[in-house]
């Protein structure tokens, strides 16, 4: 793979055409490209006038065998008839290769915003959450990873160090609250949980609303704790939270038992994303579209907010964690 692979600067529109005619697929229309960072995901439609997404994978991110297991738990979800966009398949294959790329082809399924603010909505989620860990249950990934804190802040916290973005007088106290981070998410930070295979990136933007939820993306999709599919959904303050909780949960456990002690772990990992997407940004920063995209990534006031940002998620992680409403 080379350096402008990775980036997808060689990923141009005859490629793409190329890629999909090797599969039979003849476009009608021109490619419109969606909204994704980490891949290259087009809308088109084919000759017959029928609607496809094609996605191409970002070159050294996922392994083929990482991607096919996506693919596989994506089928068994829609086997049992949990709604989400799952890869198409011809002749028995959903991963393709095309001049070092891997692609896969999804049916384009549109819908409107998920309502965040919307209990209704939120049960609905809920239910097919517990539809879904009914599944992801069956067995855990073999070839994806496990959410833990050496990918999520030990990796992070070597590019922190390493890296030129962050200005010189600010990198020392930026470092410091995210050493205060580490320590904290380690402390309470422990393996015993049940792990199952998960969407992983649970968040509003990936469920669209089509007379009830579609989900999409699993590109995140690994191993980990239930709650990593549910704590994204939470907004608004501690009695909001508490009642999207309960929502969820209660039409979660129609289809499977949820142990609420997992419910402590829910503000590790929002540290632990929050310090892993800012790494996933600085990985991707060669690429030309990130500048452009995170341009506050250059300005001193970022990093300061930033800073700050970590030491307040340490003053949360000291605080009791969320809990259900008790039952009498």
């Amino acid at each position: 793979m080379t350096d402008s692979a990775f980036h997808f600067q060689t990923l141009h529109p005859d490629t793409i055409l190329d890629a999909l005619f090797e599969q039979g697929i003849r476009v009608d229309s021109g490619l419109t490209a969606l909204n994704s960072y980490e891949n290259r995901v087009y809308q088109f439609l084919d000759e017959d006038r029928r609607r496809y997404v094609v996605k191409f994978y970002r070159p050294a991110r996922w392994n083929a065998e990482q991607i096919e297991e996506e693919h596989q738990f994506a089928l068994e979800l829609q086997a049992n008839e949990v709604p989400l966009a799952a890869p198409l398949s011809i002749d028995g294959k959903t991963l393709f290769e095309h001049q070092g790329f891997l692609f896969a082809l999804f049916p384009s399924l549109g819908g409107r915003q998920y309502e965040t603010d919307n209990l209704d909505q939120m049960e609905q989620v809920g239910r097919y959450l517990g539809r879904i860990h009914q599944t992801g249950r069956g067995e855990c990934f073999h070839h994806r990873p496990t959410i833990g804190i050496q990918e999520y802040l030990l990796e992070p916290r070597a590019l922190f160090d390493a890296t030129y973005l962050i200005p010189s007088a600010l990198k020392a106290a930026f470092l410091q609250s995210v050493d205060a981070l580490i320590a904290e998410v380690t402390a309470r930070w422990d393996l015993d949980y049940r792990a199952l295979r998960l969407h992983g990136d649970c968040h509003p933007g990936n469920i669209l609303w089509r007379d009830g939820p579609l989900f999409v993306d699993l590109d995140d999709s690994r191993n980990g704790p239930a709650v990593q599919d549910i704590w994204m959904l939470l907004n608004g303050d501690k009695a909001s939270q508490r009642l999207q909780l309960e929502t969820i949960i209660e039409a979660y456990e129609e289809f499977g038992s949820f142990n609420t002690d997992e419910l402590k772990r829910i503000e590790p990992l929002r540290a632990m994303r929050m310090v892993w997407y800012l790494a996933w940004i600085m990985r991707r920063w060669d690429d030309p579209a990130f500048p452009g995209s995170f341009p506050w990534m250059k300005e001193e006031d970022f990093w300061r907010r930033q800073t700050a940002t970590f030491n307040e998620q340490v003053r949360v992680l000291r605080e009791p964690p969320l809990q259900l409403t008790p039952m009498y």
